[in-house]
């Protein structure tokens, strides 16, 4: 069995799309190698570029207690660099971008560079690894690598005041004075923002190159003279801050029943708090509660915690340059296989589809009995079964409208003959024009006009212009009115002709046509009903509207004819002339008459068993239209 026309398009969109991917994950990953080993060099300069603009930022976070103003050094960074730099909130908010002040609004990455909590800063690393400190560490080293998380314990100039700073700048003019005057070369370093350094020669060499001593401020106590001891004292908010650290720690500590000792640091009057055997590793008490007044004790003064996202200014394109020239290579190697698949199964989709073309050629040229061969059962030979249906169909109605023709020329025929026989002979003499004679011709000329008027309302019906023009009316006195018009063709026929109806039945109808329809029914009734027969017209309610039918006790309908009542000049026994067989049309337009006011009509009949013929008509108002 083929397979459904729709999932074979489908497996060939995939197998397509399948090789772009295919092409691309290609082009993406070779071009991506490439420029990967270009940038290789690239990678330690960008890293160090990247820690020296965190190192400025943290820097910041450490002098200010806020970011506000942080813009102007991310500007300043971001044109040193060349790197898009942001700084936001934890929460998103952009508290300074690169790209937004140069107008741009890209999107940052998924993911930032660093986190930026001055206040924190190292409690982290220390929760995890303090025990390990402790136990590696000789006693007395664990408190020191602690307190390194604190900013101000970095460097003695740290939150320095103009004055405090005036007076370390002059502290060191004094203690290079001291070393000149002992024959001793030594220099100041002022500036910047880890106070003035005092640079001491030491007088030896080393290959014959100058050995140099650098005294920075923050550095352990000289045994020296001439370095006097406040150069590397703390500043007086350091101080604070720590005394405040201290206090939150030691109170912290108290409350959950924890020991603890103070521990001086190595610079003068700081102090730590460190477990009271200082053999022992930091318990997870004295970690949260040392950490949480630091944090706690720095908030005031340093900006809170923030996100740094950095990015290159241009992205890499792989359709530049040389990418370009794969890129289309690639591109169309994709689409010269797309193309051998798709005129591969192209072919054997086109092959019934072309089939059929040929086919509704042949029949615009009259061959209405061509076929095509149809196999499968997907869409196509769906197709190929409704064509074949088609081609059916129009046959068969090619067939019904040739014998049609026939059948109305053989009907004009005959009256016509007789009308013109008989105009002859009178004109020869031979008949006279009497009474007689006309009436005749007068019968023959309205054997005519019916049958016009017949295939007039077959004329419009097919045209789709078979109009009806509802209106409320009564079927019971509609059914007892075709009675009566029929009742002396009945008594003629000595047929007894009776209405069954059980009071009113009302329905929006076209009398004249519900007449008309009707009125068929009964005519062939009584034409086919013997001598002392019977013939009822019953209108009974049923759902939604009425039945109407005529049921007579006469010879009966053979089961084969049934299907065919209702085509135009079929008639149950061939050899019935038209004057005892009628013309053929009456039960086509009946046909049209009931499906014009959307009904139906069905039959039942049994040979000598008489035949029942039933309208149902809906009783709800309808909008005219078309047949």
């Amino acid at each position: 069995m083929r397979r459904s026309v729709l999932l074979r398009f489908l497996g060939l969109s995939l197998a397509v799309a399948l090789g772009a991917v295919i092409a691309t994950a290609v082009i993406a990953t070779y071009s991506t190698s490439e420029k990967l080993q270009g940038e290789i060099a690239e990678n330690a300069s960008q890293l160090q570029t990247d820690g020296e603009i965190y190192s400025r930022l943290n820097e910041y976070a450490g002098e200010h207690p806020t970011w506000s103003g942080v813009d102007k050094v991310v500007k300043q960074l971001a044109d040193e660099t060349g790197r898009r730099i942001a700084v936001t909130e934890p929460d998103g908010t952009v508290i300074a971008d690169s790209a937004r002040m140069l107008g741009a609004g890209p999107e940052l990455p998924s993911m930032p560079a660093a986190t930026i909590d001055v206040r924190n800063e190292g409690n982290a690393l220390f929760t995890k690894a303090s025990a390990a400190i402790a136990t590696r560490m000789p006693p007395g080293k664990a408190e020191a690598r602690v307190m390194m998380s604190a900013p101000y314990l970095m460097s003695p100039s740290w939150g320095l005041t103009d004055q405090e700073r005036r007076e370390r700048d002059r502290l060191a003019d004094q203690a290079v004075a001291c070393y000149q005057s002992k024959g001793t070369t030594a220099t100041v370093s002022k500036g910047g923002g880890e106070g003035p350094q005092v640079i001491v020669e030491s007088g030896g060499s080393v290959d014959g190159v100058a050995v140099t001593q650098v005294m920075k401020v923050g550095a352990a106590p000289v045994d020296d003279e001439c370095m006097p001891a406040e150069l590397n004292a703390p500043s007086a908010k350091a101080l604070m801050i720590n005394q405040d650290e201290v206090r939150r720690a030691v109170s912290c500590l108290k409350a959950a029943g924890e020991p603890f000792s103070l521990s001086s640091y190595k610079l003068p009057g700081l102090q730590t708090v460190v477990p009271a055997n200082t053999d022992q590793p930091f318990s997870q008490t004295m970690i949260e509660c040392t950490s949480k007044a630091r944090s706690d004790a720095l908030a005031p003064y340093v900006a809170p915690e923030a996100r740094l996202y950095l990015g290159a200014k241009n992205a890499f394109n792989v359709f530049s340059g040389e990418g370009l020239l794969r890129t289309a290579a690639t591109a169309l190697g994709v689409l010269l296989i797309a193309a051998l698949v798709m005129v591969f199964a192209g072919r054997r989709l086109v092959r019934p589809i072309l089939a059929l073309t040929g086919a509704a050629q042949r029949m615009t040229n009259g061959d209405h009995a061509t076929r095509v061969p149809v196999a499968g059962k997907d869409e196509v030979a769906r197709l190929g079964h409704a064509f074949n249906a088609m081609a059916e169909s129009i046959q068969h109605h090619d067939h019904q409208r040739k014998a049609m023709v026939s059948d109305v020329a053989h009907e004009l025929r005959t009256p016509l003959a007789n009308i013109k026989g008989y105009l002859v002979a009178s004109e020869d003499g031979v008949v006279a024009l009497d009474q007689a004679l006309v009436s005749s011709l007068l019968e023959e000329a309205g054997l005519l006009e019916r049958l016009v008027v017949d295939l007039q309302d077959l004329a419009l019906a097919d045209a789709g212009k078979l109009r009806v023009h509802p209106e409320l009316r009564d079927l019971s006195e509609l059914a007892q009115q075709v009675v009566s018009a029929h009742r002396p063709a009945a008594e003629a026929a000595e047929v007894s002709l009776i209405a069954e109806v059980n009071g009113p039945a009302p329905a929006v109808v076209d009398n004249a046509r519900v007449r008309q329809a009707l009125g068929n029914l009964v005519s062939n009734a009584i034409r086919f009903t013997p001598s002392g027969g019977k013939v009822v017209v019953g209108v009974r309610r049923a759902g939604d509207g009425y039945n109407l039918t005529v049921v007579d006790n006469g010879t009966g309908i053979a089961a084969e004819h049934l299907p065919h009542l209702f085509d135009r000049f079929y008639r149950a026994e061939h050899s019935r002339s038209r004057t005892t067989g009628g013309s053929g049309l009456g039960l086509a337009i009946t046909k049209h008459l009931v499906e014009a006011h959307h009904g139906t009509i069905t039959v039942t009949s049994k040979l000598t068993h008489g035949s029942t013929f039933t309208i149902h008509l809906p009783s709800r108002p309808f909008p005219p239209d078309k047949a």
